[in-house]
């Protein structure tokens, strides 16, 4: 791991718990000396934008290696089933590993990076109207809709796993669970 990578992992795990966190601290949680961060990342900014970057590659990676073109352009309900799981699995994942990108407002306010996440937005819709076409998901709400609802899920599986309300080992089974069956008793 290059030292950028590993400011960079020091810095997602760091903001993560305290997203006040100053370029200091990021130094000392990434073992490295305040210049070193400054080397490779002249602000806060700087660094902010490159973990939204990353993430954003990391969203559309997570979508293509689950087949989600592919499974929507089948419009075959256990294909786009499949895919929906495996989507929602990698996403928590994710959410882990990235969670300061989902709510930073340096992140998520930056217009580049503001831009390419709506066409990543609009390219998951796509799954789940699919799904809904396929009578896997309601359809009586929007598609974009349901979009909205991993996203706050994501947010929240983040948070409950910050917080040590869940094991981690759980993390996927309860938002998959959550969002294609709902909190109705079972």
């Amino acid at each position: 791991m290059t030292t950028r990578d590993t400011v960079l992992a020091a810095a997602q795990r760091l903001l993560a718990t305290d997203p006040t966190a100053s370029m200091a601290q990021i130094a000392t949680a990434a073992g490295v000396g305040r210049a070193t961060v400054h080397r490779h990342f002249a602000s806060r900014e700087d660094l902010l934008h490159e973990i939204g970057r990353r993430s954003l590659d990391r969203w559309a990676e997570s979508m293509a290696e689950a087949g989600l073109a592919e499974a929507v352009a089948s419009a075959d309900p256990e294909r786009i089933r499949a895919c929906l799981d495996d989507v929602i699995g990698r996403f928590v994942v994710d959410a882990d590993e990235h969670g300061i990108a989902l709510t930073d407002p340096t992140v998520v306010n930056a217009p580049a990076l503001r831009e390419r996440a709506d066409e990543l937005f609009t390219q998951e819709i796509t799954l789940y109207a699919a799904a809904q076409a396929a009578g896997l998901l309601r359809s009586d709400v929007p598609a974009r809709w349901l979009g909205h609802t991993v996203y706050g899920l994501l947010v929240a599986i983040r948070d409950a796993l910050l917080a040590g309300d869940i094991a981690p080992r759980d993390a996927q089974a309860l938002v998959r669970s959550t969002f294609l069956e709902g909190g109705a008793v079972r």
